[in-house]
């Protein structure tokens, strides 16, 4: 009769023999893990090697080394001509816990066995691209990437001299020359008066807002939006305790009137704008109105937050230049992504601000993200300065203009007894808007049916509004074409 220990062996010890990692330290992780599981009791006997080599298919040397590992590390003692037996304690004098077998030997723990503080407000709202076409809320292309070209950029930037250096140390300030390069490229592109310490790099827009969220607000201060606004944004803010008031906009942006009132009925801590091109209505904020709302921030001293999340997308004009180029009072915290155009892993995020609150802010970032990316900040800062990143956009911005135009006539040729809509002057989205009332989760619904994606995040309905922000970017004309078709067969389906 088998022994029980070598059947209790048998039935949780799983070798992988394609693996780099050598078959005697898989058997001593897994015996190890099978004592602290209750698999083996404390004192049970091992059976000899041979035998556990003969049922394990191992050479009786391999499972020599692995008992001798165990041995090592406390787990077992051997104790010659009486044989090898599971210690009651490890090396560090820590009880070996008693626990009944679970049934199966793989099984993990759906749950931890504690209490942990869920949260509602940060529940992810994006779907996976499952079916072969999709809109988005104004993604890039991936595809107008010179990847290559990227690469050999940043392995040419890994083997220069000093790389291995500035790679084997933290740089919780990150890269001095890339600050230096991006502050000369905000300053000629924007209009603004910075220098390297006035920039905080992050990995993303949404690593900028949370660490502003946690360093300038306060549980329950009070943060304006406008009715419609960056649900992700919204997300963090409410997760960082503020207390959400939304104003109504139009089509000259936020509604500077409903500020005005607000302003009156108490103090507000922020405001967070979208004001180049407002998501998601695409709607910029007129000059008259950003004159009254910096006037309103140095009167009451709120904090505006200008995200300006799509700056290198304009089209027909020059860019309207951001509210931060014209604060001489400190009052607004500048946050925007760089490197948009070019494939995600090299985009970074960034705030621009006093240097008092940069300091603040780093403070957060040296501990959530301390070593940072120094190669390919490296790699960023290069590219400004031999003018790659502005030759890339030049070319994008073609490409991202004419989709526009090819989107904005096919809304007009197949679906215009349906919709609204204003062809934008920048951005990688149309915002479209539906005459008649129809349930916009029904419609996501049957165009999934026919393979088309309409994310949740890009669907807007309430009493007074039907809408959707529809992105360009990434679709070439074959997939518009698809991708409306399947709109329009779904709209008359109603």
């Amino acid at each position: 009769m088998s022994s029980p220990v070598l059947l209790s062996l048998s039935s949780f010890v799983t070798l992988d023999r394609n693996t780099s990692t050598p078959l005697f330290v898989q058997l001593a992780q897994q015996i190890i893990n099978g004592i602290q599981r209750g698999f083996l009791a404390t004192g049970a006997k091992l059976p000899g090697t041979r035998i556990v080599g003969d049922q394990l298919n191992l050479h009786r040397k391999t499972v020599i080394a692995a008992y001798d590992e165990l041995q090592a590390q406390g787990w077992i003692d051997i104790i010659p001509n009486k044989g090898t037996f599971v210690l009651l304690q490890s090396k560090t004098k820590q009880a070996i816990p008693s626990a009944k077998p679970p049934l199966s030997s793989s099984q993990y723990p759906t749950k931890t066995g504690y209490d942990i503080q869920a949260s509602n407000i940060l529940d992810n709202p994006f779907e996976e691209n499952i079916v072969p076409y999709s809109f988005s809320d104004g993604n890039t292309d991936i595809r107008l990437t010179q990847v290559k070209n990227l690469s050999l950029q940043y392995s040419s930037s890994m083997n220069r001299k000093g790389s291995l250096k500035r790679m084997s140390q933290y740089h919780e300030n990150g890269s001095l020359y890339f600050k230096e390069q991006l502050s000369n490229y905000l300053n000629l592109s924007r209009g603004l008066h910075i220098s390297k310490f006035n920039l905080l790099i992050t990995r993303s827009s949404e690593m900028s807002i949370y660490l502003i969220a946690k360093v300038v607000l306060k549980p329950l201060d009070k943060v304006i939006v406008a009715e419609l606004s960056n649900f992700a944004v919204n997300m963090t803010l409410l997760q960082a305790g503020a207390t959400l008031e939304t104003i109504p906009l139009d089509e000259d942006g936020i509604s500077i009137a409903a500020l005005k009132d607000k302003l009156k009925a108490g103090p507000i801590r922020m405001l967070y704008i979208t004001p180049h091109h407002h998501y998601p209505t695409t709607v910029t904020l007129s000059a008259q109105r950003r004159l009254e709302l910096l006037q309103l921030a140095n009167e009451y001293g709120f904090v505006i937050v200008e995200d300006d999340y799509d700056y290198d997308f304009h089209y027909d004009k020059a860019a309207v230049l951001p509210l931060a180029s014209a604060d001489t009072n400190g009052m607004v915290i500048y946050t925007g992504t760089f490197g948009k155009s070019l494939a995600p892993a090299f985009r970074t995020g960034f705030v621009v601000a006093p240097h008092n609150l940069i300091q603040e802010m780093n403070k957060y970032l040296g501990i959530i993200d301390r070593q940072g990316d120094i190669i390919m900040e490296q790699t960023l800062g290069e590219m400004i300065e031999e003018g790659e990143i502005h030759r890339h956009l030049k070319k994008s911005l073609k490409v991202y203009r004419d989709r526009r135009d090819n989107m904005s006539e096919l809304l007009n040729g197949m679906l215009k007894e349906h919709i609204s809509f204003d062809i934008p002057n920048g951005g990688l989205a149309t915002w479209v808007e539906f005459y008649q009332t129809k349930s916009l989760m029904s419609i996501k619904e049957r165009c999934l049916k026919h393979g088309l994606l309409v994310p949740r995040h890009i669907l807007y309905q309430n009493r007074q509004i039907s809408a959707m922000r529809i992105g360009f970017g990434h679709m070439d004309t074959q997939e518009m074409e698809e991708s409306f078709s399947i709109l329009k067969r779904v709209l008359e389906s109603f």
